[in-house]
Order: structure tokens, then sequence, then C-alpha cells
């Protein structure tokens, strides 16, 4: 990153442009933040960050092309000093895990931006790590909950979408006694009543997306 004492060079990242505008507008603002960049989905967000080498990286989580945790970590792979902020609308604990492995220094919630936003890039910026309160309590929530494993994911996704135990098994390659299992284990480790019950909490908590 800027080895210089000018202002804080921002890459801002986010598929809705009125968003970007919105941040664009906030960081402009301030005498000591400079917004350098602006990219719509993931892979567009490590080609600017190539050419740029802003000091921080306000990076939503949702996007086509590829998505926010995926570009977090090709970034530092790359660039390991890279700073990243979230923003996302996203509470779940899991997602919140992936963007804090990935390398993420931050979380906020875009309800949030107008209040927290500025501070937070300082915060970030001068090498701490900020979370919200709410998404902090969210991760305390499941800290002792059991995960699901990769193949558990697979069959709440396609419960999510829909699928029957048998359709489910097919497209899996599996047995439907084994599906049967992976329920009765998904339903266990959710801490829920039924099919709908445990996409609910999957979605809520970023197990899964729609």
């Amino acid at each position: 990153m800027r080895t210089d004492s000018g202002p804080i060079g921002i890459l801002s990242v986010d598929d809705h442009a009125l968003l970007r505008e919105g941040i664009a507008a906030l960081v402009n603002a301030e005498s000591d933040m400079k917004l350098v960049a602006e990219a719509s989905n993931g892979q567009e967000a490590i080609e600017k960050f190539r050419l740029h080498r802003p000091d921080v990286t306000l990076m939503d989580l949702q996007m086509p092309a590829l998505n926010g945790i995926e570009a977090i970590i090709s970034i530092r792979a790359e660039f390991p000093k890279a700073r990243v902020i979230v923003l996302t609308t996203y509470t779940g604990d899991v997602q919140v895990l992936r963007a804090l492995k990935a390398g993420a220094a931050a979380y906020i919630l875009k309800g949030h931006v107008h209040r927290e936003l500025l501070g937070t890039i300082r915060a970030v910026h001068a090498g701490q790590k900020r979370i919200p309160p709410e998404v902090a309590a969210e991760l305390a929530d499941h800290a002792a909950d059991e995960s699901l494993t990769l193949r558990e994911i697979d069959v709440l996704r396609l419960i999510s979408t829909g699928n029957a135990n048998k359709e489910i098994a097919a497209r899996l390659s599996i047995a439907e006694d084994t599906v049967k299992s992976h329920i009765t284990n998904i339903l266990a480790k959710l801490g829920a009543n039924d099919r709908t019950h445990a996409v609910t909490i999957g979605l809520k908590r970023g197990i899964i997306e729609l």
C-alpha cells in the first residue's frame, strides 16, 4: 500500500451503483480520505486493486462473477497487507467467519454505513480490527455449535431449492437412506424442527445462499 502520508486511498466494491455513490459522497467529503477506484464485482475488484493499490478496500459479499470472500482471498494472496472492510446486509455467523478467515479486518452492516464507515476506515488503516456488537454476539451464540459437513451443506442447499429426498439422492449420487441420515444430522446440528426450519436457519446464519 502507499507509503506517503496523503489521504487514505479507498477502493469501493459493490454491485449496487447507488450504494457506491453514497460511499463516494461520504468518503470524498473527508480531508483525510480519497476514493481511488470502484468495482461492481469480485473479479473487477482484484483488477482495480492491482492497478490502484488502495490503503483500504470496502468489499460487498454477494456479487456476480466472483463473490466478496473469493475476492478477499485472491487479493490477500497477492497482497498480504491488504486491509479489507466487509460491507454487507448479513449478520450470519458462518458468513462472518468466512470473511474473517479470508482476511477481512472489519465488518460493517450496510444499514450502519453512515454512522460507522468513516471511523472504521480510520481504525482499519491504523491497523485495528472492528466487529459490530450484534455481529460479535451472533458469533458468540454459535461458537460451540457443531459445523455442518460439506456434504450436509450440499443436502441443505438442495432442500432449499425444493428437492425431495429422492431427487437429492440422484443429484449427489448417494442412497436415499444416506440423504435421510444427513437430514437427521442437519436438524440436530442446527436445532431445527423440520426441513423448512433448517433452511431458514441456514440462510440466516449464512451457511447457504439462495
